[in-house]
């Protein structure tokens, strides 16, 4: 084990390192600078076309834009967003939180342009569905077909981590603090029930995820929002310390002060980006399975996503824990989430968080397998790989189950910057395809 973490180690600091984290800045940046502040100027357009749609009664045949957009938030919310958050807070400091946001705003474009380049070059397969994403993007519009299929088997490789063996930690993580359980029985009944919904063939995850997606959500931050109130006092407070902690002097950087502002900027974005997988790649491909959609809308739905996810639920989740006073408790992970409610609720505080942990690590789960599925669909014709997939996909959900969280998130991380790399690329590349197709929008609609 001592040695495959130093080997991830090694990587992460490549793939993770300064220069990573400013490549994936300044692509969001240079996104929002040439689609002039799209997420601000146009905030009404979105809404509308977003969440002020879901109201009409409109039959879509297939995967629904809500339920591309409900599979996408599943891969992220809970894991990503709560624990994720937490995990950001612990080893990089309430600054880190401040750099969470600053990730998610310039993610909007960089998820947006992802999804619009996703629909604008998917591919039609024999059954009449589409397949689309980072992989389709760099094989037609880049005609680099070789990082597609690099992409692809890096998502596949992804799926294990990020959306197989995090979520099954935490999920046996928080069922053992209730019971005594072993961590093998909570993975094979977790296995079981995946595996029921992902041998459906009449679309079970996207039916499932649709229905617990925003139930859970709700139910979530409807109690985060309470723990806040009760500690409103502190928030004054805790928002001077978020902004200090954030801006530290960069002159002092090797001595302690610059030590928190690296680890902080570190956490802050990586964790950042695992919230809301803006840079990643993976949640375009949920959205790119959609019948008919306009491009441009569905790249709404995109931005509505990373703000949601993070602006929403990792600030509400961040506050909640640094407002509670436990944050220095020496908690971490799902442990320190679970004090927060039970200080807050009583015993039955710790209860209602772990429904909802379990509940947003299900849908995880599936999203990335669905992920992984569209990208072995890409790559092969035929069943058989997929078999295979599925038997090691639901070994690993046994074995995730038994492993030290510290080595698993790290582990993510690694995979996680190991995806952006070709997904940026082609951003960068073709960029002037995303305002080309948003101006040809604009002028439709009379913006």
């Amino acid at each position: 084990m001592d040695k495959w973490i130093r080997i991830n180690t090694m990587i992460n600091g490549i793939v993770w390192g300064k220069y990573m984290i400013l490549f994936l800045l300044l692509t969001g940046l240079w996104l929002m600078l040439r689609l002039k502040f799209l997420p601000f100027t146009h905030c009404r357009l979105i809404f509308k076309k977003t969440i002020g749609s879901l109201g009409k009664k409109k039959k879509e045949q297939g995967i629904t834009s809500f339920q591309a957009v409900a599979t996408a938030l599943a891969g992220t919310l809970g894991v990503g967003s709560v624990v994720g958050v937490t995990t950001a807070l612990t080893m990089g400091g309430p600054g880190a939180l401040f750099w969470m946001c600053v990730s998610a705003i310039l993610g909007m474009m960089v998820k947006y342009a992802e999804v619009v380049l996703a629909i604008h070059y998917r591919k039609k397969m024999d059954d009449g569905s589409y397949i689309g994403g980072p992989m389709t993007t760099l094989e037609y519009g880049c005609r680099m077909e070789f990082l597609g299929v690099l992409f692809a088997v890096l998502c596949i490789f992804a799926s294990f981590g990020i959306g197989n063996v995090t979520p099954a930690n935490t999920i046996t993580e928080t069922i053992s603090m209730y019971s005594d359980l072993p961590a093998w029985v909570i993975g094979v009944v977790l296995a079981i029930f995946v595996a029921w919904i992902i041998f459906d063939k009449n679309n079970r995850i996207m039916r499932f995820n649709e229905i617990t997606i925003p139930v859970i959500s709700i139910l979530y931050i409807g109690a985060c929002c309470y723990l806040i109130f009760l500690h409103a006092d502190k928030l004054g407070g805790v928002i001077s310390l978020i902004l200090k902690e954030a801006f530290q002097p960069i002159a002092s950087i090797g001595g302690v002060s610059g030590f928190v502002v690296d680890r902080s900027i570190h956490y802050g974005i990586s964790r950042g980006v695992f919230s809301n997988e803006a840079g990643m790649g993976s949640s375009p491909i949920s959205h790119a399975s959609v019948l008919h959609v306009d491009a441009i809308e569905q790249g709404f739905w995109g931005i509505f996503e990373v703000f949601f996810d993070t602006i929403v639920v990792c600030v509400i989740t961040g506050l909640m824990i640094l407002t509670s006073g436990l944050y220095d408790s020496g908690l971490e992970g799902v442990s320190l989430t679970i004090a927060c409610f039970t200080s807050g609720f009583g015993k039955a505080g710790g209860l209602l968080f772990a429904v909802s942990i379990v509940a947003f690590a299900i849908p995880s789960i599936l999203g990335w397998y669905y992920y992984a599925r569209e990208c072995i669909r890409y790559l092969w014709k035929g069943n058989i790989m997929l078999r295979i997939y599925q038997l090691f996909f639901l070994i690993c959900i046994v074995a995730g189950a038994q492993l030290e969280l510290q080595f698993v998130w790290d582990v993510a991380d690694t995979l996680n910057g190991l995806m952006a790399i070709p997904n940026l690329i082609s951003l960068v590349i073709l960029y002037r395809v995303v305002v080309k197709l948003t101006k040809e929008y604009m002028n439709k609609v009379g913006e």
